[in-house]
């Protein structure tokens, strides 16, 4: 199915997706010239990932002045601080993988209005993969359209996820996590950039993807074009607030429900005062107490919270 035309704030999207993803590819060529900072352990920046925001940020300004911008490198210090619209961008979601000239990173652009995401893309530039969605028009890879996968049986699924590294991260919760999920599926995978890692299930490759520690700017693309691709996406209790509570649970309906079960008692891994501590989370930890099962939500609006919308702060 052909998508025939764009809603014009998608084409600025693609626009600047496109755009940053050149500057990306031109930087692969030599990496050993990059400057790479570190913003905490096994957390890197380099001259890609500000120089990517600063054109995508200059294209969705220069076509919409008004609007409020929430990107990964710069916060909200760009756009209009209390627009009905903002912008949410990670410039290059997998720069681990990119330094190390692993070709698994993405350009990931998403547009809320009053804090629902009404279009979003993500753009591999190795591939030239465009992934993209209007809220209700359906999601596309390229020209095709895509639906997730219908795999009913958790031991025929393949899961995608991702594994700890944050100081704060309780690894023997993770352990237990990962014993319970692999022992059940078909496998799992870790490439590394979360944004390609859901527009996969929204391709079919993976039945399910989940993972804790992410930002609204690693998810808030994703999201839309799961949930036009007709799959499911919460926390680890079901529930439509993933953006806000670090964990994120993604699949098709029958996979999804399943991974809510077995996910539910690992909710809130990590904890927010465990991030921003100054010493590692003590092993043994008890995880808050989860929501039931029945909590599940199906295709609701994904929805961003005020605070993380407007306001001066830098996030």
């Amino acid at each position: 199915m052909l998508q025939t035309s764009h809603h014009p704030m998608l084409n600025v999207a693609i626009k600047a997706a496109r755009t940053a993803g050149a500057i990306i590819n031109r930087a692969s060529l030599d990496l050993e010239a990059l400057r790479i900072s570190t913003k905490s352990p096994n957390d890197f920046v380099t001259e890609v990932d500000h120089a990517a925001e600063g054109v995508i940020i200059e294209t969705l300004l220069g076509a919409y002045p008004d609007h409020g911008i929430l990107a990964e490198e710069s916060g909200r210090t760009h756009g209009a601080k209390h627009s009905e619209y903002v912008w949410i961008i990670d410039p290059l979601d997998g720069t681990t993988n990119f330094i190390h000239g692993l070709p698994m990173y993405c350009v990931s652009i998403a547009l809320a209005h009053r804090g629902v995401v009404q279009q979003a893309v993500v753009y591999d530039p190795t591939r030239n993969d465009l992934f993209y969605a209007t809220k209700g028009r359906g999601a596309f890879l390229n020209d095709r359209r895509l639906r997730v996968s219908k795999r009913t049986r958790l031991s025929d699924a393949l899961i995608g996820t991702g594994f700890p590294f944050r100081r704060g991260d309780n690894f023997k919760r993770y352990v237990k996590m990962f014993e319970d999920v692999m022992q059940v599926c078909a496998g799992l995978r870790r490439p590394g950039a979360a944004a390609l890692d859901l527009c996969y299930v929204a391709a079919g490759y993976y039945d399910a993807f989940f993972e804790t520690g992410l930002q609204p700017w690693d998810v808030a693309a994703g999201s839309l074009i799961i949930a036009e691709a007709g799959g499911l996406i919460g926390n680890f209790t079901g529930e439509s607030d993933f953006l806000h509570q670090r964990e994120v649970l993604a699949g098709n309906p029958k996979i999804y429900a399943q991974l809510v079960t077995m996910l539910s008692p690992y909710t809130r891994v990590i904890k927010e005062e465990d991030v921003t501590a100054s010493a590692p989370a003590v092993d043994g930890e008890a995880a808050a107490a989860p929501a039931p099962a029945s909590a599940i939500k199906k295709r609701v609006a994904v929805r961003l919270k005020k605070e993380d919308m407007g306001g001066d702060a830098p996030v």
